[in-house]
């Protein structure tokens, strides 16, 4: 199996200010690309620390990726530290700086002096060509290690990275099978919500026992817990096949999506596969439902409007909520729920009406109504006969006030999703 590691370079990393998000997808893709990651470390951008790092992984690893560091600022040291460890001096290529320039006239812009060094490329390196931003990447070889330089930015990494690397690694790779008769690598991940990670594991402990070859991985965030299934052998495929099969039986209530998708591609992809149209209303969220949905191209479709309403005037007097009923419930209620939904559906006209109101915290809770109670309502026209349907849904969560917001987010989507192939079902027989 071919190794790989992943360095992380900036300064910035280690100081709190930014997470370093880029070695997720590279994992995956590494992985896909038949190389397992083996290290993962960040460095700061002195340029001695950063070749240091890179001799130390040059000598455990066949792939090495860095990420950052490749800018026009002063604190931007990649280059030079892979130019010091391998030996190989800086010298200015034009398809770099033809590159560049092309992209920044793309902008309206012209290369300042310091955006010259980032024509800058080690002697012997491949260049590889930026189709977001400015700054290329480049690859070599060096003491038997594939070296490659990303860019930072993580869409311009993703880019690079798809386009110039993964049809590198799969070259070299199916070249080492040949040579060694190496086995493969697979990895699935499938993503999850609705169920606590001790559940989880416990549901799959049996399917990927002691001497089964296959890794099982866990890790819960707000959005859920995703499931990542590794396999190493001659038939790894087949074997995948089937053993994603068996945890999808297990897990189906819970399972939303495989891959890279998000909850709300799969979301969009059904409402643009029903032909429905969805307006939603929030309060606690603030509006993050409608950020996420817009996030997914050609979202316009399907996603009709987003409405923010936070104070009950706003519930009032935009989506109709009576004034009777929020002093009966209040506005953090099942009630109010149902009601913000519908109204968000019969003012905008569309097929379904999605709301949350809830208490996101730190403050304002009471004994009744803690911080983390949230109502999610859906009010969907009926396809067949005449009025609609109402549904409501209460949740405790915990935690601090963002990961209420993004778990409230992701229970109102997956409660959308969950009525759509109920729905979709219902329209088919």
């Amino acid at each position: 199996m071919r190794r790989g590691e992943i360095i992380a370079v900036g300064s910035e990393l280690l100081l709190g200010g930014r997470l370093d998000t880029n070695s997720l997808f590279l994992t995956d893709g590494l992985a896909e690309a038949g190389v397992e990651v083996r290290y993962k470390s960040v460095v700061g951008d002195e340029e001695a620390d950063i070749a240091a790092a890179l001799r130390m992984a040059a000598r455990r690893a066949d792939v090495v990726v860095l990420t950052g560091g490749l800018g026009p600022t002063t604190d931007d040291r990649t280059r030079q530290a892979v130019a010091r460890a391998t030996g190989r001096p800086l010298r200015r290529r034009a398809e770099a700086l033809d590159g560049m320039r092309r992209q920044l006239e793309a902008w309206g812009r012209t290369p300042t002096k310091a955006q010259f060094r980032q024509g800058l490329i080690p002697v012997g390196a491949e260049v590889l060509a930026n189709s977001v931003g400015s700054a290329p990447g480049f690859c070599l070889r060096w003491k038997g290690a594939v070296i490659v330089a990303l860019p930072g930015v993580p869409s311009e990494a993703r880019a690079m990275f798809a386009t110039a690397v993964v049809p590198r690694l799969q070259m070299e790779v199916a070249a080492h099978r040949r040579v060694t008769q190496h086995r493969c690598i697979d990895r699935r991940v499938l993503h999850t919500v609705g169920i606590l990670e001790a559940e989880l594991d416990h549901r799959l402990k049996d399917l990927v026992g002691r001497g089964s070859g296959i890794r099982l991985g866990l890790l819960a965030s707000p959005l859920g817990v995703t499931v990542s299934l590794t396999l190493c052998g001659a038939k790894t495929k087949v074997m995948m096949d089937e053993l994603v099969r068996r945890v999808r039986r297990r897990l189906s209530p819970y399972i939303y999506a495989e891959g890279f998708a998000t909850m709300e591609e799969v979301v969009g992809r059904q409402l643009a596969r029903l032909g429905l149209r969805l307006a939603v209303a929030e309060s606690c969220t603030g509006g993050l439902i409608g950020h996420r949905l817009t996030q997914v191209p050609g979202s316009s479709a399907y996603l009709d409007r987003v409405a923010v309403c936070y104070s009950n005037r706003a519930k009032t007097e935009w989506l109709g909520v009576s004034e009777r009923l929020l002093r009966k419930h209040g506005a953090v209620s099942a009630q109010v729920a149902a009601a913000m939904a519908r109204g968000a559906r019969v003012k905008s006209r569309v097929d379904i009406g999605l709301s949350v109101t809830g208490i996101a915290g730190p403050d304002g809770g009471t004994a009744q109504k803690p911080v983390g109670l949230v109502y999610i309502g859906l009010d969907a026209r009926r396809r067949r006969g005449r009025g609609s349907c109402s549904v409501t849904k209460v949740c405790r969560f915990h935690g601090p006030r963002e990961a209420i917001k993004l778990r409230a987010s992701q229970t109102a989507l997956n409660l959308l999703r969950q009525w759509l192939i109920a729905d979709g079902k219902a329209a088919r027989s």
